[in-house]
């Protein structure tokens, strides 16, 4: 069976290349299911052939019949994206079909070769093969640059070196650089250095001194050649330019410079500009400005200078917060080879704006406040800070509003909040306590911040009664254990300060305890009767009742309560003596002859209740028929109400 990784790779390099990768997956299913073997067969081929140059035989090195080519249909795949070879069904030769480029197709390699399938169907058979690329010599050295050149004094020593560009060939092999000459000169020869393909080097070496005087431009060839045949070449000119020395150093004109820049400059502010001169001539007497970094600040980070008029402008934000001066250092280098320098000193003051808001910082924040804290007591730390300057960067705070407290400076920037009032939770049970900052700047500016102050409770109040004293009415004979009434006290605090308990503080005679008649509740007020009340023997009674909270101290109020019996009708009238005897007869005797009207009797009762309930009436219960006596309803008086006849009996019973 053949090489599956080899196979999908090449399948997978057709993939790409545009070919069809269903007709792969055919192909090695159709292997899977018939067998097939592989072969490997060798060819080589000169780059850059002519389209149709023939490789080699398949049908001959295949040892297949020309004739049965086309019937077992025979062709050649490849995993490029190019198709480079081709085969001739009528003579089965193997032939170019495109250029071949081996730089293009192996670049700095060596060695190159092509992989291709042949493939025979009935029945289905791989062969392998390679193609060797023989690399031709079709490529010139070539160097990077065109030109190149070198500066040097004509104070330099003899035997100093110059390294040159090294030149490339995309050949390889003998085709590849061999060797390199320098043209003919009475200054420079040529020093080559191989250490092998990849540390090979040339030197220019200096041989005689310079003098550009004599000659102030001396213009050399570099010629790379390679090993082919006929060999190849490349040039490189190099142009030396001869430097004259330079002998004098640039001079500042002040040995320190001072200016001053207002923080938040805008871009390209103009500060100063700093001047230095050179007493040589041409390029050995040209300035050229710069700054030079020292420690951690590089000047180029805030100002830029202009390297040819020294001028220093504002690159970047100037911030008198961060630094209200800054030590910068300039360098005066002239355009000498090798040049020469010189350092300045500018300092750049910088001018405050006032363009920081106040900052408010609450520390140690004593919330809550209990209500009863006296004046003084301090209740936050506060601390008001402004990063500018000058008077840009002092401070007042005040509080806004009416409230409590005040603010009270203890030094410079720190302030105590504290009471400067008295609180009352059950009023206010928080303040927002609003500081405001003001700097002296121009114009000024300020910030504020708000201090949330919790009041806490104090047991500062009584329980309280809506009355000091309640009536309480009952009616006598009700039931044991009724409610008669539920006493309620409000206390304004909080918490265990407004929790009330109530309990009575009296009884009603010192031979009757309260205890014995009602119960009050601690927890509810309620009033509970523990007997039934009798209007007739005790019509009223009054006891107190006090309310006390659970503050510590406990605080307590007292209320009067009156408790008043209603009456009921629950008495018989009585009839008083002499006529109130049980089953006794009284007799009173009137005169015949007593005219209507006349005098007989009084009865009198009494009622036990009161009001209605004792509000009496009198009536006769006489026999049928009898109309000789009337009695008073309201006085009970019995009077005749007509004279006698004959025919009334002698006595009337009554």
């Amino acid at each position: 069976m053949f090489e599956n990784e080899y196979f999908f790779h090449s399948a997978a390099a057709m993939g790409r290349g545009g070919q069809t990768v269903t007709i792969w997956i055919q192909i090695i299913a159709l292997l899977c299911l018939c067998g097939g073997s592989t072969a490997q067969l060798s060819f080589s081929v000169s780059e850059e052939v002519d389209k149709g140059t023939v490789v080699g035989n398949l049908a001959k090195d295949l040892q297949i019949h020309v004739q049965d080519l086309e019937k077992r249909d025979l062709r050649v795949v490849s995993g490029n994206s190019k198709k480079y070879f081709d085969v001739d069904l009528k003579t089965g030769a193997l032939y170019v079909c495109d250029r071949i480029d081996r730089e293009e197709l192996c670049p700095n390699t060596a060695k190159c070769s092509l992989n291709i399938e042949a493939i025979l169907s009935h029945p289905m058979h791989l062969h392998r093969i390679e193609v060797q690329i023989i690399d031709i010599n079709d490529n010139a050295p070539s160097f990077r640059e065109k030109e190149k050149t070198f500066n040097i004094s004509e104070s330099s020593f003899t035997g100093e070196r110059y390294l040159l560009p090294m030149a490339n060939d995309a050949d390889t092999g003998s085709n590849s650089v061999k060797s390199y000459k320098l043209s003919p000169n009475e200054y420079f020869s040529l020093d080559v250095q191989s250490g092998g393909q990849h540390s090979e080097s040339a030197e220019l070496v200096l041989q005689k001194s310079l003098d550009r005087e004599k000659q102030s431009v001396i213009h050399l060839t570099l010629t790379a050649l390679d090993g082919g045949k006929p060999a190849r070449s490349g040039t490189l000119k190099i142009v030396v330019n001869v430097i004259d020395i330079n002998d004098n150093v640039p001079v500042f004109g002040k040995p320190l410079y001072k200016a001053q820049v207002t923080e938040n400059a805008p871009f390209q502010t103009p500060i100063l500009s700093v001047t230095a001169t050179d007493l040589d001539e041409g390029i050995n007497g040209e300035i050229v400005y710069s700054f030079i970094e020292r420690g951690n600040f590089n000047p180029e980070a805030l100002f830029s200078i202009n390297p040819d008029t020294g001028e220093i402008t504002v690159k970047g934000k100037v911030d008198y917060e961060e630094n209200t001066a800054y030590d910068i250092r300039v360098q005066a280098r002239d355009k000498g080879t090798p040049s020469r320098s010189v350092h300045g000193k500018v300092l750049v003051e910088v001018t405050d704006v006032n363009d920081n808001i106040p900052e408010i910082i609450i520390t140690s924040l004593m919330s809550p406040v209990k209500e009863d804290a006296e004046v003084g007591t301090v209740v936050a730390l506060v601390t008001v800070t402004d990063k500018d300057g000058g008077n840009n960067g002092v401070t007042t705070a005040t509080i806004l509003g009416l409230v409590p407290f005040k603010l009270k400076l203890n030094y410079k920037n720190y302030y105590s909040l504290t009471v400067d009032g008295p609180l009352d939770r059950e009023s206010v049970s928080q303040y927002n306590v609003t500081i405001i900052a003001t700097d002296e700047g121009m114009p000024p500016l300020s910030s504020t911040s708000v201090i949330p102050v919790h009041i806490s409770d104090v047991n500062d109040n009584a329980p309280l009664f809506s009355e000091p004293v309640i009536n309480v009415y009952v009616n006598e004979n009700s039931a044991v254990g009724a409610t008669i009434f539920t006493i309620t006290a409000v206390d304004t605090d909080i918490e265990e300060n407004s929790k009330v308990t109530y309990s009575s503080l009296d009884s009603i005679s010192k031979t009757i305890p309260l205890t014995s008649i009602i119960n009050i509740n601690s927890e509810t007020g309620e009033i509970v009767t523990l007997q039934s009340f009798n209007y007739e023997e005790t019509k009223t009674f009054q006891f107190k009742v006090q309310a006390t909270d659970s503050g510590v101290p406990p605080l307590s109020s007292n209320v009067t309560v009156n408790v008043f019996i209603l009456d009921e009708n629950d008495n018989n009238p009585t009839i008083l003596a002499p006529y109130s005897e049980h089953s006794s007869v009284n007799s009173e005797s009137i005169p015949y002859s007593a005219e209507a009207g006349y005098f007989v009797a009084k009865i009198r009762a009494v009622d036990a209740d009161s009001g209605y309930n004792a509000l009496l009436s009198y009536h006769l219960s006489e026999p049928k028929g009898n109309n000789l006596f009337r009695i008073g309803t309201s006085t009970g008086e019995i009077r005749t109400k007509r004279r006698m006849s004959d025919n009334d009996l002698k006595t009337h019973p009554l």
